[in-house]
């Protein structure tokens, strides 16, 4: 729930505005508050659990297309690198193919290339990918005021990451 700096109900409020904003009605936007998942690096997350609750969400909202973290977490945050951990195993990998729905992870890059903004994307187009998404120049002006509803997380390095990150210009992506 992001109760990290007990900002929970804040961070909740802050998610369904960025998600409206984005056009994802709050109805279809899940927050687990569950005492073995908390938002907290330093707490190693049951993975078998965080599964369970991935695949409630997909089957009870129909979902044929999930996008999550790589191995690296993009930002190294442990919570991230859980969740990667508990949808790439095997079983839960199988489980999706079962239901219809493809797991697609958002690759983590070097810190220089991170904060290159567009000057990423000659680099991302020629290197081996599944899926690669390039932004317009409108999509990432809405990711931003997206990212800005998160009032509460916008510390000194976010505004740098809004400015210079190749996240909100370009995202490559493999195929789990």
């Amino acid at each position: 729930s992001g109760n990290y700096y007990n900002h929970g109900e804040i961070r909740k409020k802050e998610l369904e505005q960025s998600c409206c904003l984005l056009g994802i009605p709050a109805c279809d936007v899940t927050v687990i508050d569950h005492r073995d998942l908390p938002d907290n690096p330093a707490v190693e997350w049951d993975r078998q659990l965080l599964a369970s609750f991935v695949l409630q969400h997909i089957e009870a909202n129909n979902i044929n297309l999930v996008v999550t973290f790589d191995a690296g977490g993009v930002s190294g945050h442990a919570n991230h690198i859980a969740l990667y951990t508990a949808l790439s195993s095997f079983e839960i990998l199988l489980l999706f193919l079962c239901i219809g729905c493809r797991v697609f992870v958002l690759e983590s890059v070097n810190l220089l290339r991170k904060y290159l903004s567009v000057l990423d994307v000659p680099i991302s187009c020629l290197l081996p990918g599944d899926a690669l998404f390039i932004l317009t120049e409108e999509e990432t002006e809405q990711a931003k005021r997206a990212m800005r509803c998160h009032r509460s997380q916008l510390l000194w390095f976010r505004h740098l990451y809004l400015l210079f990150s190749r996240y909100m210009v370009i995202n490559s992506l493999r195929m789990l």
